[in-house]
């Protein structure tokens, strides 16, 4: 048998706990499917003291991340800290420097820094491996880079956020509202210390952006991902989408046109017999299209200390047994700067707006988005006794673009109550 590939880990928290339980409690399996023993060969941590529930007393102890680095006995440097800058980004660099491959759960250093990170440990016949930084226990990274390596992917889409999809989920199945649920997310552990990556789309639009990399030969360009949470969103929203037969979900959406790569992280209507539609709680769902193999559905925990660790230690398992593919599933030399396109592509509408009740209010809407060129499909108007009247139309296909004049538009009508509420409308 070879000789043992030995681990440094940095973070010790939920998943880096997680990763040691599985080396502890699977050596033998490990060995048998690698061909060599896996080991840890030292930690570093915050707290030396902390009580983890896991034996830490055999591995060598690091305060510093980048010692932990450096070390002669580590092979395997495994980030598991976070953060897109500071310690995270420090000791990566420096463990490429000192010749270690890296895995990694850190969806934000690489959405940021990925494309100099890859290219370092390039150019040094190095691998960086992060399957753990995308919809936690599903094996998309993989799949995209490997098992879809031969086709031409037409579009990526999915659920990468669970607390997201808990929140929108939790209120339709107990008509709740945002705010109600978004202090049961928060009571349970379920978001980030800035809750904002989390409901803003920040977190979700980190993997897309990976991923559409993966997907299109393309540097990471996070910057280029149009972000849309889900803070807006109010449970009538969710009433009247699934009165049409739609649910409200924070869909990532990544598709190469002749326009440019289009990036988006907002939240949408789908079917509410599709796969995306029927998913429910912290579950992510991730759907690729290639030419040659048609469509693919995965699905899976896309957080939690198990699913998240077994894909941390799938990546370990991969470099065990010798498997070095390149970072984005090319050279990143060859990766190209895509152009970034907007929402071109058209697509029906749910418009949520409060009109004032007078007369003609709903005519000069309706005159608005025909001068705009878009066309009503459906429209509702709902029983109040306020002296605002909730209207809800759903358009024919249209642009972003040209549904965001009409609105600007209607301001100038004088029957609008507040600002409406624009969801698009995927097909799945």
């Amino acid at each position: 048998m070879a000789k043992p590939l030995r681990l440094g880990i940095a973070g010790l928290g939920t998943v880096g706990t997680g990763l040691v339980k599985i080396v502890q409690r699977h050596a033998d399996l490990l060995a048998a499917r690698t061909g060599r023993a896996v080991v840890i060969s030292a930690v570093s941590a915050r707290s030396r003291d902390k009580d983890r529930g896991v034996r830490l007393g055999g591995y060598a102890w690091e305060d510093d991340p980048v010692a932990l680095a450096q070390r002669d006995d580590v092979d395997v440097f495994v980030e598991l800290m976070g953060g897109a800058d500071g310690p995270a980004l420090t000791a990566t660099q420096a463990a490429i420097a000192a010749g270690k491959d890296v895995v990694t759960a850190n969806k934000a250093m690489l959405a940021l820094h990925g494309n100099e990170l890859a290219s370092a440990a390039e150019a040094a016949d190095l691998v960086i491996r992060f399957e753990a930084a995308v919809a936690g226990g599903i094996p998309v990274v993989k799949a995209l880079s490997e098992g879809l390596a031969a086709n031409e992917i037409a579009r990526i889409m999915g659920v990468m956020n669970g607390t997201c999809n808990f929140i929108l989920t939790k209120m339709e199945a107990e008509n709740l509202t945002y705010d109600a649920v978004f202090a049961e997310a928060d009571s349970l552990g379920y978001l980030e210390a800035d809750p904002t990556l989390d409901v803003g789309g920040i977190d979700a639009g980190h993997k897309l952006s990976l991923l559409a990399s993966i997907a299109f030969g393309t540097k990471v360009d996070f910057d280029a991902v149009r972000l849309e949470g889900i803070e807006k969103i109010t449970i009538e929203d969710i009433e009247q989408a699934a009165d049409m037969g739609y649910r409200i979900k924070l869909l990532g959406v990544a598709q190469m046109s002749g326009r440019g790569l289009e990036q988006r992280m907002s939240p949408c209507l789908v079917p509410a017999s599709s796969p995306l539609g029927q998913l429910e709680g912290a579950t992510n769902m991730v759907v690729l299209n290639g030419d040659a193999v048609g469509q693919i559905v995965l699905r899976g925990a896309g957080a939690g200390e198990g699913p998240t660790a077994s894909a941390v230690m799938a990546d370990v398992m991969d470099i065990a047994r010798g498997i070095r593919v390149s970072t984005f599933g090319q050279p990143a030399a060859s990766l190209t700067q895509a152009k970034t396109a907007g929402s071109n592509v058209p697509a029906p509408y749910y418009l949520r707006m409060q009109l004032k009740d007078k007369p003609g209010a709903l005519a000069k809407i309706a005159t608005v988005l025909g001068d705009s060129g878009i066309s009503i499909d459906r429209m509702r108007q709902y029983s109040h006794s306020d002296p605002t009247a909730p209207v809800l139309i759903v358009t024919h296909k249209t642009s972003r673009p040209a549904l965001g004049e009409a609105i600007a538009a209607m301001a100038a009508t004088g029957v609008l109550a507040g600002e409406p509420v624009a969801l698009r409308i995927e097909e799945v």
